[in-house]
């Protein structure tokens, strides 16, 4: 890097803290920080969903996985999260709307309380937290090390100045803020990925062009769709693990959704994120599949050959906005994953464990909101010092076992108690479902693993415990039905819209409720 590249790098920074100033301004209460107030365009939501899920992962160890098996990254990645979206627009995203605009939350757990039990609510509260810092921690780590690649400071310095201004803008401005920094980072994405696709397209003359490159001994076996550990055991598991990630399942996605003004914007922002993660990451991993023929990797999985090929191949002045995308799509996960926990804790966790949380004001309930955002990243950087140690491993082990296998006992309950299908489980059948998945975990991935020569495969790593989950919550949901009236109300009141006749025919409760199911019977 050169001055000119520092000054794209300082610009971009300076610019995002703007945003987050000039966005302080538009939130008011805790509905405007969490949930924009329900007045999000349907496509600044699309486009700012489809921001969120990404992070520099994709060019460290997701850029790895290209560069050691090629297009395998393309279609047992963003592929399955394109139509897990796709299937979700109909399936989750209006409902998950409802949350916000009919029963009137700002966090998407805070149905839970009603929907299954107080208990039920606290355990997939805590435990989302507690996978969030480690899910966000991977991210600081993958950022920091490519910054270290271009700049060479330590991971530790990079970790700092990435979530510190991060915590600056996401932290004044809430999910508006987040919201069109994604925009603008989806603008300077654009710019990087072409300038690199056009820089490595071009150096493909030198090895038979686009159409003879693949006889390239270098890509031997790049063209095939699934190989090595990413098989079809794999892609049919993370296929179903995105379905429930991506549609709200870790939180921040939820939050997209929620903020738009109705349950028909809400379907049409997941639509247009589906189209994107169908698309672009097409042209994003172009350059990290012939990478091979560029560059040598100096690390045994391959995670620095995409900072690798950009310093070789793009001029002063691109590389620092090739640089800037690199902490654009780290600082929009993180931003939205922040401000998602900090509505969980806010809305759902405070109030259990602080009596004086339950009579904050709108302006209390906001200072906590923001203290709990700057809380949650900093614990979510001293996770990130962590990666690579013996604990964690590298950041893909993260990424996909740590995160993908633990995030089905905790989505579960969560996505699938929106749908009237499984209306029969209760409290008892999430919480077993949640205690057994993160057994399952534990079990597959240490005792079992430890004790199988080579070690359980990834694929069953990753499916095993959401597999465990979802057959014990509807199993233990028909041996033990809990579908009283309170909450079969609720369930109608997220599934129906208009005025809310079909809701109004289910019994009315036959005891005191909360209030939101009070609510949700008088209307």
């Amino acid at each position: 890097m050169n001055g000119l590249d520092w000054a794209v790098l300082i610009g971009y920074f300076a610019v995002m803290v703007a945003i987050g100033v000039w966005s302080h301004k538009r939130v008011d209460n805790v509905s405007d920080f969490f949930t924009a107030g329900g007045k999000m365009p349907w496509w600044l939501s699309g486009i700012s969903h489809h921001m969120s899920g990404y992070s520099a992962v994709m060019f460290t160890g997701y850029a790895g996985i290209a560069y050691t098996y090629g297009v395998t990254s393309f279609v047992t990645w963003s592929f399955p999260i394109a139509l897990g979206i796709a299937i979700g627009s109909k399936l989750f995203a209006p409902r998950i709307n409802r949350l916000r605009s009919r029963l009137h939350v700002a966090s998407p757990l805070e149905y839970l309380k009603n929907r299954y039990d107080l208990k039920t609510q606290q355990a997939l509260a805590w435990s989302g937290m507690l996978l969030k810092i480690v899910d966000v921690g991977a991210k600081w780590a993958a950022i920091a090390t490519l910054l270290s690649v271009f700049t060479g400071i330590s991971l530790n310095q990079g970790i700092l100045i990435t979530g510190g201004i991060t915590a600056i803008y996401c932290t004044i401005g809430g999910l508006w803020a987040d919201a069109l920094t994604e925009l603008g980072q989806f603008i300077i994405q654009l710019l990087a990925g072409i300038a690199m696709f056009v820089a490595v397209f071009v150096r493909l003359d030198d090895h038979g062009g686009f159409f003879g490159v693949w006889d390239s001994p270098e890509l031997q076996g790049h063209e095939k769709p699934l190989v090595g550990p990413y098989g079809t055991v794999f892609l049919l598991a993370f296929l179903f693990i995105k379905l429930f990630e991506y549609n709200g399942g870790m939180l921040n996605q939820a939050q997209r959704y929620m903020a738009t003004p109705n349950a028909k914007e809400a379907e049409r922002s997941a639509r247009l994120s589906a189209i994107l993660w169908l698309v672009w990451p097409l042209v994003l991993f172009f350059p990290m599949w012939m990478s091979p023929l560029l560059v040598e990797s100096q690390k045994p999985d391959g995670s620095d050959s995409y900072a690798l090929m950009t310093e070789q191949l793009l001029p002063h002045g691109l590389l620092g906005l090739v640089i800037v995308g690199f902490f654009s799509h780290t600082m929009a996960m993180c931003s939205s994953d922040a401000n998602a926990i900090a509505a969980v804790f806010t809305r759902d966790c405070a109030p259990v464990i602080w009596a004086r949380a339950r009579t904050w004001s709108q302006g209390q309930g906001l200072r906590v909101a923001r203290i709990a955002t700057v809380v949650f990243l900093g614990l979510s950087m001293a996770a990130a010092t962590q990666v690579n140690s013996p604990a964690f491993k590298d950041i893909i082990t993260v990424v996909i076992k740590w995160v993908a296998g633990l995030m089905g006992p905790m989505a579960i309950p969560m996505m699938l108690g929106l749908l009237r299908a499984f209306r029969r489980s209760g409290p008892t059948a999430a919480l077993v479902s949640w205690s057994m998945g993160l057994l399952a975990f534990w079990l597959v991935n240490y005792p079992i693993n430890w004790n199988i020569e080579g070690g359980v495969p990834l694929q069953y790593q990753v499916s095993i415990p959401l597999a465990v989950s979802l057959v014990l919550y509807v199993l233990v949901g028909y041996i033990r039905p809990e579908d009283t009236p309170e909450r079969l109300a609720l369930i109608e009141k997220i599934n129906t819209d208009g005025d809310g006749t079909a809701a109004a025919a289910v019994p009315a409760p036959a005891g005191p409720a909360d209030e939101v199911v009070r609510a949700t019977v008088k209307e």
